[in-house]
């Protein structure tokens, strides 16, 4: 699976990289303000352009000082002061990690020393950097961005973030160098079928301790310190002659609580992994119990159409009677209501205790994902459903599925031919759903429903 490239916007404050980057994701995530040193903490976003989709990366302006009454004072909104080692850290951070870097400039003001001083943090890497000449009234023929040659960067583009002129040709440019720079495989599907595993969860769920206990060597720091791993890990191993590939990967904690610089950056990384992945291992600190970030965690597996394995961890911790894991498994199907399909292992990394299960797991997840149902007893199963629970109906029209397909698997794909789409409600097609499972082995595997119209026959005269 390609991993999605990581695209920094850098600058001074108060250029319009906030607006520019609420430009590129489609939508107003981060606050804008005329003041410098609006922008606090670095924000991500996803883009696509031209059928490349790459993580969008806002911070806040690289501050350099200049001495009150020169041209380049920059005045920072008041109460923002002391966060300026804070943006510049990030903003550097951003520098190395980014995979290209978008270098914001006034077009208005033209080069300040300021820039100067960016520009020289950023020739110290070897990335793609591209300079936007941002605030441009005409992106056509705009002499003045030109100036801006002279920081000795990469290509110069004149635009205006906030009406949207020149960011096409930004874009178009951005998307080469990417390709350029980074080898194929980070844009297309890897050409290797083996399993690809990741390990995600909340810092200190024992993520890390699994990891090793499957490799059976230490190979990743474990530490009782929350936050320990701070990027993605890749392990290969060999598993009854298969090769499988173990992703371990920083916790991802609540939005509100992570700290801004390297912690903000490896949930990055820890979203990377899940893009990369075919199954994942959600790992629960069973003896600190099941929370919202946990049902947020896999909120974001799903979203990315990738099979998973619920890993209650720490087993050996939990107080226990006869009914203890019947009464936790009820709750866990109770809070990861919106995954029923997904298998519930209770574990120990720490001491092994059922661990041989995790892989057996995750490779029968794995199977599932690739399996293809068979076309004739699919449309059998359909044709079932529809007999036992008649479709919905809009007014005096009632949905038809002529014919049913899976056009694709990892994760499968299942192409409806109906009369109409709006006519299927999604109730109904959660219980198409349902009946599917009941009889092909999709445990632990979102699956996809498409539809496609048949087209109406015209009219005879």
């Amino acid at each position: 699976m390609a991993r999605k490239p990581i695209v920094a916007i850098v600058g001074r404050p108060n250029v319009g990289k906030s607006a520019l980057f609420n430009r590129l994701v489609g939508q107003r995530m981060a606050v804008t303000h005329d003041i410098p040193g609006t922008t606090r903490d670095r924000i991500q976003g996803q883009s696509d352009w031209n059928g490349v989709a790459f993580h969008v990366i806002d911070t806040g302006g690289i501050e350099v000082y200049q001495p009150k009454g020169t041209r380049d004072e920059n005045p920072l909104a008041e109460g923002s002061k002391e966060f300026v080692p804070l943006i510049r850290a990030q903003a550097l951070l951003a520098v190395e990690e980014a995979d290209a870097i978008i270098f914001t400039v006034d077009n208005q003001h033209g080069i300040t020393a300021a820039d100067e001083a960016v520009a020289e943090i950023l020739r110290r890497t070897n990335k793609p950097i591209l300079i936007a000449a941002n605030k441009a009234d005409d992106v056509r023929y705009n002499p003045d961005s030109m100036e801006f040659y002279g920081l000795g960067l990469g290509p110069v583009f004149p635009i205006s973030a906030i009406h949207g002129l020149g960011v096409g040709d930004l874009l178009d440019e951005l998307i080469k160098q990417l390709r350029a720079a980074l080898p194929a495989t980070d844009f297309d599907a890897d050409e290797d079928d083996h399993l690809k595993i990741a390990i995600i969860g909340r810092p200190n769920a024992g993520k890390s301790t699994l990891l090793n206990k499957l490799l059976g060597v230490e190979r990743a720091i474990v530490s009782p310190i929350a936050g320990t791993t701070r990027d993605s890990i890749d392990s290969d191993i060999r598993w009854h002659g298969q090769r499988i590939t173990l992703i371990d990967t920083a916790g991802i904690r609540r939005r509100g609580k992570i700290e801004p610089g390297v912690e903000q950056f490896s949930v990055i990384r820890s979203m990377q992994a899940i893009e990369r992945c075919d199954v994942a291992l959600l790992v629960i600190d069973g003896a600190e119990g099941i929370t919202e970030q946990d049902e947020h965690i896999a909120g974001y597996v799903i979203q990315e159409f990738k099979s998973l394995v619920l890993v209650i961890n720490k087993w050996d911790a939990v107080t226990k009677n006869a009914h203890t894991m019947s009464d936790y498994l009820k709750t866990v199907r109770e809070r990861f209501h919106f995954v029923p399909y997904a298998p519930v292992l209770f574990i120990s990394a720490l001491d092994g205790q059922r661990i041989h299960t995790v892989l057996e797991t995750a490779y029968r997840v794995y199977e599932n994902r690739c399996f293809r149902a068979p076309t004739a007893q699919l449309n059998q199963i359909v044709r079932e459903a529809l007999d036992r629970h008649s479709p919905p109906t809009k007014g005096t029209r009632r949905l038809k599925i002529f014919y049913a397909t899976q056009v694709r698997t990892a994760p499968p794909v299942f192409l409806l031919h109906v009369n109409d789409k709006t006519l299927l409600h999604f109730s109904y097609e959660r219980y198409l759903e349902n009946r599917i499972r009941e009889v092909f082995p999709f445990e632990g595997t979102p699956i996809r429903i498409s539809l496609r119209e048949r087209e109406r026959r015209e009219k005879k005269d």
